[in-house]
């Protein structure tokens, strides 16, 4: 079945950095979108970066210039690579897939078109 599991999350200062990583399996994600959520206690669920199986990705306004996604299918991963990080980034964060499903398809980065979740892993900055 399909399995994606988050790793890389931690305590972090402002301006600090991490980097997480989504592994994925169970299916072939060559071609799927992979998408990184984010929630934050008592706020919604949000799209925070996805990228299309061709590559063609979205950033939301906030993190723009600051994270920066990636795909290796080879190794069946997916990275969030986050800079200049903020006290407003902390939440937990999530990947997810459409997948092979065909209830779900991504339009957009929302979490509507997603139906694989992996378990989320925690991002905090703070000093």
């Amino acid at each position: 079945q399909v399995q994606l599991v988050e790793s890389g999350g931690g305590l972090v200062q402002p301006g600090g950095s991490l980097k997480l990583v989504c592994s994925t399996s169970g299916y072939n994600m060559d071609y799927y979108a992979i998408g990184w959520f984010r929630q934050a206690p008592g706020k919604e669920r949000e799209g925070v970066s996805c990228i299309r199986s061709n590559g063609e990705i979205y950033y939301t306004d906030s993190v723009k210039g600051r994270f920066t996604i990636s795909r290796d299918n080879a190794n069946k991963k997916v990275y969030l690579e986050m800079t200049g990080l903020k006290p407003e980034d902390t939440a937990v964060y999530y990947c997810a897939t459409d997948g092979p499903n065909p209830t779900y398809y991504y339009t957009k980065c929302t979490a509507a078109d997603f139906g694989f979740w992996g378990q989320g892993t925690q991002v905090t900055v703070s000093s």
